[in-house]
């Protein structure tokens, strides 16, 4: 089995992934040891029962297996280990129900026979056969909601971002639209000064000319 839980050597995402799978682990080998004391329909939903809890453990390590990446180089060599230990563990329960799912004399009691002219092993294959197809059905159903979810996650992610951008264009026009009022304003301002300059250099072009006109009107006056 698996070493216990050391919550210094792992992040406590990690840790709580690990937490949660020895839980599993630990129903689905209360699962597995009951299997062999049943047969027909109890059986059946026994094993089925284990191959859920044999999902769910896949599911944990799959994310363990994410999360761990994330873990700092120093503390990784446990975390390893451990995830390893667990591999070891889940996929022993694997082969344990392979092992109790192909037992079909205990999956079908006294009714089973390997007699291939046999019309009830034909049925008891049809059944099996329409089980496994039932169960791949469920499965890309499964498969689907969770692509459909996550689909909808990034949609939704995507949304929210395009909401932002449209409220950054919005908040820049209104920036925009506010400087070219500053810009009329100021064009107007230099207008303004350009028309006070050119009068000014009138006026002084005027003062000149008057003052220039006194002095020759002075100066004739003198020598007149």
């Amino acid at each position: 089995m698996s070493n216990p839980l050391d919550t210094d050597a792992g992040s406590e995402l990690f840790s709580s992934y690990e937490a949660e799978l020895k839980l599993v682990q630990a129903d689905l080998s209360q699962k597995l040891d009951q299997i062999p004391d049943l047969a027909g329909e109890p059986r059946k939903a026994a094993i089925s029962q284990a191959e859920r809890a044999l999902e769910e453990a896949n599911e944990l390590l799959d994310q363990m297996r994410l999360e761990k990446q994330n873990i700092p180089s120093s503390t990784r060599t446990k975390v390893n280990q451990r995830f390893r230990n667990h591999e070891s563990d889940i996929d022993s329960s694997k082969r344990k129900l392979q092992s109790l799912s192909n037992d079909r004399s205990a999956l079908f009691g006294s009714r089973y026979s390997d007699n291939p002219n046999d019309v009830q092993l034909e049925q008891r294959q049809q059944l099996l056969s329409g089980t496994d197809r039932l169960d791949r059905s469920s499965q890309r159903l499964k498969n689907s909601a969770a692509l459909a979810n996550e689909t909808e996650a990034i949609g939704a992610s995507t949304l929210a971002d395009l909401h932002r951008q449209r409220e950054t264009i919005q908040h820049t026009g209104d920036i925009l639209h506010e400087s070219e009022g500053y810009v009329d304003r100021s064009v107007k301002t230099l207008r303004g000064m350009a028309r006070r300059m050119a009068t000014n250099r009138i006026i002084t072009i005027a003062i000149i000319t008057v003052l220039v006109l006194l002095i020759i009107a002075v100066i004739y006056s003198k020598f007149k």
